[in-house]
């Protein structure tokens, strides 16, 4: 049986770094301080404040969506078991 590696500090700080970045820039562009899209720029603004920093966080927590979606379903369960 493997032991789970801690990640190293270098590794939550970067972590830590792009959760804040997404979402401080999923506030903007929900905020409407910032356009998600403008004629000059395209879609660029979307992509630096919500697209990038997500694929940041992908790239350094792979496994990310599937523990999201192991805690949703029980839930769904739950729900379905009272009604």
């Amino acid at each position: 049986m493997r032991m789970p590696v801690l990640p190293s500090p270098r590794h939550l700080r970067l972590l830590g770094a792009a959760v804040l970045w997404l979402l401080g820039g999923t506030l903007l562009l929900l905020s409407m301080l910032v356009p998600a899209h403008t004629e000059l720029l395209g879609w660029t603004p979307a992509f630096w404040l919500c697209g990038a920093p997500m694929i940041v966080v992908l790239v350094l927590e792979p496994t990310l969506p599937r523990q999201v979606l192991a805690l949703c379903r029980p839930q769904r369960r739950a729900i379905r078991r009272a009604m």
